[in-house]
């Protein structure tokens, strides 16, 4: 099976088939896809100008999807590197047991869902190295009350979400699901009662 590597070089090969370089596009999000794969899709269509379904784009485009991808990937790794030696240090520091963000990454080792967003037409449109920062950023300091990626305060807590956790609180701005650990036990509290009003 080929790495994501790989599968960027043959997004870039103008000698290859424009259908493969697509195909290998589509499969780089099998190895990092921060919204999930189909909104992830979605997000980079829209922001390199092609569209989800065309069988054809500019392969110029699609290098430009790809160049966004690796970006964000590079931002993910770098964070995902730092964790490891912090977790490390905490570790030779008797410190064994995980938080709430250990808990929130191993959910999303290797970057899948970082940023999960369950409805894929409903995404952030900064790119996606931005939104990892902003993410990044609110994971490192004290807990807020609303969305660290659009700074919104419209949370409603969703159940049968397609991803692990299956249920939390979402962005009803950006469509993201927050991670639990960068929010307040009032703002998760403030999620689920603007839950309980929808549903009534």
């Amino acid at each position: 099976m080929a790495g994501f590597r790989s599968l960027a070089r043959q997004v870039r090969d103008p000698l290859s088939d424009l259908a493969l370089r697509r195909y290998s596009l589509r499969k780089c999000l099998e190895r990092f896809a921060p919204y999930g794969h189909r909104a992830t899709w979605d997000h980079l269509c829209s922001r390199a100008g092609f569209g989800p379904e065309d069988r054809s784009p500019d392969p110029a485009r699609l290098v430009a999807a790809l160049e966004e991808l690796e970006e964000a990937r590079a931002v993910w790794l770098a964070y995902e590197v730092a964790f490891a030696e912090r977790r490390r240090k905490e570790k030779h520091d008797g410190l064994r047991r995980p938080g709430t963000v250990d808990d929130w990454h191993r959910l999303t080792w290797g970057g899948f869902g970082v940023a999960w967003c369950d409805d894929p037409s409903v995404h952030p449109t900064e790119s996606l190295a931005e939104v990892l920062r902003r993410l990044i950023a609110a994971l490192e300091r004290e807990p807020g009350a609303c969305c660290p990626v659009c700074a919104d305060s419209g949370l409603v807590w969703k159940h049968d979400l397609a991803h692990e956790p299956s249920s939390g609180p979402v962005c009803t701005h950006c469509g993201i699901v927050v991670p639990r650990p960068v929010l307040t036990p009032a703002a998760l509290a403030d999620a689920r009662r603007a839950r309980d009003l929808v549903s009534v």
